[in-house]
């Protein structure tokens, strides 16, 4: 609790105006609370036993002023709290948002979507309650039980005595609570990441799960997920439940000897009646803000876990980082010298060697897993190499900013990324629109043939992933974000393979015009996109086991050859 304390409590620091008017709101129920049990004494003695018709006639005007002020002080606080909590999550999520995307590709392989996406939303909606509520709560309260307690004091230390000694005693019980509560709420999180991530999947898959008529399958085992979050939320309950009455309890105590010790100090003529009230309606008082503190207390191990969770994800760092500050000129060559790489031990490449210039067309064919993708990750630098290096224009890529690196390459997988956005901002993709650049690359890719035919154009909206355009009309519209970038790289992983002969023959015509512009790697899908490349390498079991034109390919290449035919 300390140290989510410690760490929450300086971003306060970066809102002094609205801290200072929730302190200033704070103080105002403090000592509202505090003057309307103060009131009692009056009330009973002056007005009921003295028969005082001023104070009779003063004491509903100070009434209203007293929950007046407590009534404003509420809303005050509770206004500036709450903005408080809610910019400090705001802020809080953009910074974990953005740090995920600056993390490894590796890093997602490993952990599922639905896990990521629990720990964004539910995990820090969990801790927005220590920032806008229970830090502010614990300190009204705090407050407020000082004003308390100075009173009870003030009004008789003897019979403050009793109750302040017999409330500490509550500490034990309820850090056990305490206790239970963080290891219920741990439990809690992982289940709903959980359930969030059976929930993402079934989203993902629905294609699928409907053509297999699966959907009771997938109901059992999202039931048993769902089961799990309930199961662990209601312990959480339980727990947290019993914390009201052991502080009731413990408080019936202290106040039954309070009432009676206070009772003989009334009787043998050493208080007055009011005060006596006036210290027993206190001491009521008091009573609220020590349990509310001691619920607060349990419900912090819920933010105490979550925020644990998050930290995790915020002490993850990328490997792959720029690895100084050197901005990458126009690419003339790459070269890959010796390149290996593994996948947590696995290896995907063994020893590649190749070299390209501006120009050339790259083309690389191969079965399922031999190697392809991976050596794309490399260009991309998505992984790094576990052994061997490549180099850019004579440098290791390594020494070039990531940023500048990514503004060369442009990589158009088989797997198409539509935003739901409208089609210019998907072609402009993370650059300012300019319509005439948008318009000449969708020429490129011949997409302005059914863009032309909608209502709105280029502004059209896509939906989610695009699903409102055909497969081929997804394709020529990422191909178009390729080239808007006007890449020096540009990587093409199958990425015609969803396009009619006709449209992926036009796109051919429209790269080999572009081609001087740029080296091309091509990821084979069709014989036709491979047989005018510069060089063809032939990939098996991560190794280029031949290499070289179609022509010569198909005289010395008995792999080639079987894989020429089946294309």
């Amino acid at each position: 609790m300390k140290d989510l304390l410690r760490q929450y409590l300086p971003y306060l620091a970066g809102y002094k105006r609205e801290f200072f008017f929730a302190i200033l709101g704070m103080i105002a129920v403090a000592v509202g609370t505090a003057g309307s049990a103060h009131l009692i004494k009056p009330v009973l003695d002056d007005v009921f036993i003295n028969k005082d018709v001023f104070m009779l006639t003063l004491m509903p005007f100070l009434l209203v002023g007293v929950f007046m002020l407590q009534g404003i002080g509420k809303y005050v606080q509770t206004y500036y709290t709450s903005y408080i909590g809610q910019d400090v999550v705001r802020k809080l999520r953009d910074t974990l948002v953005l740090h995920l995307t600056y993390l490894d590709m590796t890093f997602f392989k490993k952990m599922h979507t639905g896990e990521i996406l629990s720990r964004v939303t539910n995990d820090i909606s969990r801790i927005q309650s220590v920032v806008a509520q229970i830090i502010p709560d614990l300190i009204r309260e705090g407050l407020t039980i000082v004003a308390l307690t100075g009173y009870v004091i003030y009004q008789s230390p003897k019979l403050a005595f009793y109750f302040l000694i017999i409330m500490p005693i509550a500490v034990f019980p309820l850090s056990k609570l305490a206790k239970k509560m963080r290891k219920y709420s741990k439990l809690s999180q992982e289940s709903t990441a959980d359930m969030t991530s059976r929930l993402g999947e079934i989203l993902s898959n629905i294609e699928v799960i409907k053509s297999h008529s699966s959907q009771v399958y997938e109901h059992e085992r999202f039931s048993t997920e769902n089961q799990n979050v309930f199961r662990f939320i209601m312990k959480q309950i339980r727990t947290n439940a019993l914390t009201s009455p052991v502080m009731e309890i413990l408080g019936s105590v202290a106040i039954g000897a309070v009432i009676y010790i206070g009772g003989k100090e009334v009787i043998d003529g050493h208080m007055t009646v009011g005060a006596f009230f006036a210290f027993a309606t206190a001491l009521f008082m008091l009573y609220n803000p020590i349990k509310r503190i001691s619920t607060l207390y349990n419900q912090a191990q819920d933010a105490i876990t979550a925020n644990t969770r998050m930290q995790e994800l915020l002490d993850t760092k990328p490997d792959i980082t720029s690895g100084g500050n050197e901005l990458l000129a126009p690419i003339e060559t790459i070269t890959l010298e010796n390149v290996s790489l593994h996948y947590d031990e696995i290896p995907a490449l063994k020893h590649i060697t190749l070299q390209a210039q501006k120009g050339e067309s790259i083309a690389l064919i191969g079965d399922s897993g031999a190697g392809k993708s991976s050596l794309v990750n490399l260009l991309v630098r998505f992984y790094d190499p576990s052994d061997g290096k490549i180099f850019i224009n004579g440098k290791e890529n390594k020494d070039f900013t990531l940023t500048s690196l990514h503004k060369k390459i442009a990589y158009v997988t088989q797997r198409i990324y539509i935003f739901n956005d409208s089609i210019a901002a998907n072609v402009a993709y993370g650059e300012e629109i300019d319509e005439e650049r948008v318009v000449e690359a969708l020429e490129k890719a011949y997409a302005m043939e059914f863009i032309s035919k909608l209502d709105d154009g280029i502004h059209t909206l896509l939906s989610e992933s695009g699903d409102n355009l055909s497969g081929g009309q997804r394709q020529r519209i990422a191909l178009a974000r390729a080239l808007y970038k006007n890449p020096d790289i540009l990587i093409l992983d199958e990425a015609t393979s969803a396009l009619d002969n006709k449209s992926e023959a036009l796109i051919q015509q429209a790269l080999h015009e572009l081609k001087s512009e740029m080296i091309t790697f091509t990821v084979a899908h069709r014989l036709s996109t491979i047989e005018d490349a510069d060089t063809i390498l032939v990939f098996q079991k991560g190794e280029i086991i031949c290499r070289g034109s179609h022509q010569t390919l198909l005289q010395e290449c008995p792999t080639y050859q079987k894989l020429s035919g089946s294309l």
